[in-house]
C-alpha cells in the first residue's frame, strides 16, 4: 500500500487510533509511517501487512487478530477495543466500509502521480478470463496490478487497488455484484478510465431478482464514467447495447457484429483453441491463435483487444500477448490431457445457463475418429425461480446436441438428469450420482483413450475437485 501516517489512516476510515501503552516504549506515533500490504485473511499477513478484522457469515475476523500480529502485522482495523495489543490499532464502525475509504482515497493520491489508468470489468460471465487478458496484455507495457482469482467483490475489490503504488501504469479492477448498488460503490473507489460490459445473464438471477435487476445493476459500470472516459461494449447482447443511452463516455462496441469496432471473424475451433480473425477500427487485422478453449472466450478475447487498443498498444503486441495465453484460469475450460488418451476440460469454477450452455457447444465441436463426447455436470447456483426451468433446458440440449454420455451429480442438479432422460432420443446415456465420489468411481471404469470429458458446475457443486481427480488419475 502507498505509505500512510498512522493519523492518516484514521482520518481515511474515520476511526479512531489507539496506539496503547506500549507505543512509548516502541517509539510509535501517529506520525508513524504504514505501508504494508492488507488483508482480512490472516493467513495472508506478512511482516508490516495492515490487518483488516471483517465480521463474516461464517466467522469473525476480530477473532484473528492475535494470528495476524504473531504473522507480522504492524497495524490493525478493528470495530471494537482490544486490550493490551503490541500493535496500534483503529477502531472503526464498518471495517468493510473503512476499507473502501482507504482504497478510495489511495487510488486517489496513485492517480495524482499521472501515470494510472484503470480498466474496471463487469459481466455476468468471462470477467475473470478477460481480466487475465487485460493484464497479460498490459504488463508487458508497464507495472500492473490485477486481482488473483475472482476478487470483485466489496472485499476482493478494494484490497487489489490498495496494492497499487506509486509507479503503476494500469490496474484492472473486475467487479461483480450480488445486488444494485455494488458496483456503483466499486466504481466510485476505482474511477475507472475505460469500463468494459461484457454481457447479461441469468448468472446470480436468483439474488438480484430477475434479469432485468442484473441489467440494472451491470449498467452501472458505465453510468458514472466521464465524457472523456471509454465504456467498452458487447454490441452482440441487446442488453449491453442499451447501455450506450445510459453512459456520457465514448463508446467502442466488440462483438461478431459487421457493426463493431474491435470484431472477430473466420472463427474455427479445434480440439487445442481457437483460431479467428482480429479486427481494429483503423481497419488493421490479424490471424490469432487463441488457446484458450472455447468460441465463447473469443468474445472475452475481443473485450481484451478493444481495452489494449484504446490505451494505444499495438495490433502486434495484442496478437502476441493473446496467443501467449494457454488457459483462462484453474477450472476454467483448463485442459488436462494425460497420458492414456483421455482429454479432462475441467470448466467448474462457475456456472450458469450461458457458461454451461457455451461449455457444451465447445465439446460438441469436438469430434473426430475415436472421440467420445463425455459431460459431468452439476448445479447451476443462485438461480432462484428459474432453477427448475433453466436445469430442465440444460439437461434437453445436452441430448439435441449428440454428446454421447452424461454423468449428473447432485440433487442440486436432478432437474437436468431428468430432463435428458426423458428428451426421447436417449435410452440410459444420462446417470445420475448424489455425490462426486461415487461418479468419480464410476468415470474411472468406464472412461477410454479417446473420451474428451467436459466437468462443469457452480462453484459450490464443488466439481472442480472431482476434475482435479479425473486429470490426476489419467495424466
Amino acid at each position: 500500500m502507498l505509505d500512510l501516517t498512522l493519523n492518516e489512516v484514521a482520518r481515511i476510515t474515520g476511526g479512531t487510533l489507539v496506539l496503547g501503552d506500549h507505543s512509548v516504549q516502541e517509539g510509535l506515533s501517529e506520525s508513524t509511517i504504514v505501508g504494508g500490504t492488507v488483508d482480512t485473511d490472516s493467513r495472508e499477513i506478512v511482516p508490516g501487512g495492515i490487518f483488516v478484522a471483517k465480521p463474516g457469515e461464517f466467522s469473525d475476523g476480530h477473532l484473528y487478530v492475535p494470528a495476524a500480529i504473531e504473522s507480522g502485522a504492524e497495524l490493525v482495523i478493528v470495530e471494537r477495543v482490544f486490550d493490551d495489543l503490541t500493535v496500534p490499532q483503529i477502531v472503526v464502525g464498518d471495517s468493510v466500509q473503512a476499507l473502501g475509504d482507504l482504497a478510495t482515497e489511495v487510488v486517489r493520491r496513485i492517480r495524482e502521480f499521472g501515470l494510472l489508468k484503470v480498466v474496471g470489468i463487469t459481466g455476468s460471465n468471462g470477467k475473470t478470463t478477460t481480466k487475465n487478458l487485460v493484464r497479460t496484455i498490459l504488463e508487458r507495457r508497464g507495472p500492473t496490478i490485477a486481482p488473483r482469482d475472482s476478487f470483485n467483490n466489496e472485499v476482493g475489490a478494494p484490497l487489489t487497488m490498495l496494492k497499487l503504488e506509486p509507479d503503476t501504469e494500469y490496474l484492472v479492477a473486475e467487479m461483480g455484484a450480488s445486488k444494485p448498488g455494488e458496483i456503483t460503490r466499486l466504481v466510485r473507489m476505482a474511477r475507472p478510465d475505460i469500463g468494459v460490459v461484457l454481457m447479461v445473464g441469468l448468472a446470480h438471477a436468483g439474488e438480484f431478482g430477475g434479469i432485468e435487476k442484473t441489467l440494472q445493476t451491470k449498467t452501472e459500470m458505465v453510468t458514472d464514467l466521464l465524457p472523456t472516459d471509454v465504456a467498452v461494449l458487447n454490441i452482440d447482447d441487446y442488453r449491453v447495447a442499451g447501455m450506450a443511452e445510459k453512459t456520457r463516455a465514448n463508446v467502442l462496441w466488440f462483438g461478431l457484429d459487421e457493426r463493431a469496432d474491435v470484431r472477430a471473424s473466420d472463427i474455427r475451433s479445434t480440439p487445442t483453441g481457437t483460431v479467428f480473425t482480429l479486427s481494429l477500427p483503423d481497419g488493421r487485422s490479424s490471424v490469432v491463435n487463441f488457446s484458450v478453449l472455447g468460441e465463447h472466450h473469443v468474445m472475452n478475447a475481443l473485450a481484451a483487444a478493444a481495452v489494449a487498443h484504446t490505451l494505444e498498444v499495438p495490433l502486434a503486441d495484442i496478437v502476441s500477448a493473446l496467443e501467449s495465453v494457454t488457459r483462462a484460469e484453474h477450472w476454467r475450460m483448463e485442459v488436462l490431457a494425460g497420458t492414456q488418451g483421455i482429454t479432462i476440460i475441467n470448466d467448474a469454477y462457475n456456472a450458469s445457463p450461458d457458461s454451461m450452455l457455451a461449455g457444451l457447444k465447445t465439446l460438441a465441436q469436438i469430434s473426430g475418429e475415436g472421440i467420445r463426447r463425455v459431460a459431468v455436470v452439476g448445479e447451476m447456483s443462485e438461480l432462484g425461480e428459474f432453477s427448475l426451468e433453466e436445469h430442465d433446458r440444460i439437461g434437453r440440449t445436452i441430448v439435441r446436441l449428440g454428446i454421447e454420455r452424461l454423468f449428473v451429480v447432485g440433487e442440486g442438479a436432478l432437474a437436468l438428469h431428468l430432463a435428458a432422460t426423458v428428451e426421447g432420443s436417449w435410452d440410459g446415456e444420462s446417470v445420475f450420482f448424489p455425490t462426486a465420489d461415487e461418479a468419480y468411481a464410476v468415470l474411472e471404469r468406464e472412461l477410454r483413450a479417446g473420451d474428451v470429458v467436459l466437468v462443469k458446475s457452480s462453484n459450490s457443486a464443488g466439481l472442480r475437485f472431482l476434475g482435479d481427480r479425473l486429470g490426476e488419475r489419467f495424466a
